[in-house]
């Protein structure tokens, strides 16, 4: 099997844009309306809609990796950095921090030149113990030989299937060298077309131990802030992805097992680029509906417990919110939740939901008034 970083003329990619050139005219369309619609709202729902879209980002681009992470935490880790509104949540560990830092670097920072030195930040933010699971790995500086060739498998142990083989790690410093001129200078391609070469790049290099596919996809969203040239994102390339997950793996397999013609790939990342900007309108709506309900709630002096369980329940509480439950999130007794969540009902925040009783549940209200709802 001969793989695209083993051709002669690599990393000399190719393509025939006109393949694509109709869907890469609709995805600058569909990005300039979203960026002009979003400038054209105030700052509140902008700052919203950028924190809403990170997190999104974050949690989706570790799914794709079989990990999952809790929304709120990455959420709170996220605002804590932007100096917004946190909610109740804390912001998890090391590692969720760690990653909060890598992705407001990639976006926030995107003008900033892409080094060696900042890619071992990302990577050691990613793995702040030197741990993957229960296996050490090498943190801040490229894969060595020690670690053996770096293979994407599948499979059980015995019948694995190599789905692709890394350059080895005596290759990565000219590699990566190369690789960080090319996304640092100049370039006769559209913006979004090296935001697709970049990922496909960096992901056959493969130069750390672990963190690969969360790093290509931070190094992708960076060169889309620079085409967008704004730090603040509103779609998700990563929730997208995850969406079309199947289809990613396939189509990057076998463009790293192809020719460097890589017109297939480009095609489909245009594509799915475009479906995340159509995605977008779905979770702006969100955002303005959930903006909305927060400056009701400014308007009235809510305890610190209730703080702690309205983001919960606005960002989606799974399960009824009955007083039980209030009581044992918010860790008080069942007497001091019943008081907490009669008061969001006199509020307007909250509304009974079916049932009375011990079985009563509240729900989030929708009315655009204080009062009960």
């Amino acid at each position: 099997m001969t793989y695209i970083h083993e051709l002669k003329n690599w990393p000399h990619f190719t393509w025939k844009a006109e393949a694509f050139l109709e869907q890469l005219n609709e995805t600058r369309q569909k990005q300039a309306r979203l960026l002009w619609g979003m400038n054209a709202l105030g700052f509140p729902i902008r700052a919203e809609a950028g924190l809403e879209t990170l997190t999104i980002e974050a949690v989706k681009s570790c799914a794709i990796e079989g990990e999952n992470l809790d929304p709120a935490q990455v959420r709170s880790s996220l605002a804590l950095r932007l100096g917004l509104p946190r909610g109740g949540a804390s912001t998890g560990g090391r590692a969720v921090e760690g990653l909060a830092e890598m992705m407001l670097d990639a976006t926030r920072n995107f003008a900033e030149p892409l080094s060696a030195e900042r890619l071992w930040g990302w990577q050691a933010a990613l793995f702040p113990t030197g741990y993957s699971g229960l296996r050490k790995i090498s943190v801040g500086s490229w894969r060595g030989p020690e670690a053996g060739p770096m293979q994407v498998v599948s499979g059980p142990i015995g019948r694995e299937n190599v789905h692709f083989e890394a350059p080895a790690a005596d290759r990565l410093e000219i590699e990566m060298k190369t690789f960080l001129e090319w996304f640092n200078g100049r370039s006769e391609a559209d913006p979004l077309i090296k935001a697709g070469i970049a990922h496909i790049w960096f992901a056959t290099i493969h130069p750390f131990e672990d963190g690969n596919g969360r790093i290509a996809r931070a190094i992708a969203d960076c060169a889309l802030a620079r085409a967008d040239g704004c730090p603040d994102r509103f779609y998700s390339m990563s929730a997208q992805i995850e969406r079309e997950r199947k289809n990613y793996y396939s189509v990057l397999e076998a463009s790293q097992r192809g020719p460097l013609d890589i017109t297939p790939w480009l095609q489909w990342f245009m594509g799915c680029l475009g479906r995340a900007i159509d995605q977008a309108e779905d979770m702006l709506s969100g955002v303005m509906q959930r903006a909305h309900y927060w400056q009701l709630a400014s308007q009235f002096p809510l305890n610190q417990r209730q703080l702690q369980i309205l983001p919960r329940l606005v960002d989606g509480l799974e399960g009824k919110l009955t007083s039980g439950k209030y009581a044992k999130l918010a860790k008080c007794s069942t007497d001091t939740a019943l008081r907490d969540l009669q008061k969001l009902v006199e509020f307007g925040l909250l509304a009974h939901g079916e049932g009375g009783g011990r079985s009563r549940c509240y729900v989030l209200s929708k009315g655009k008034e204080g009062g009960q709802g």
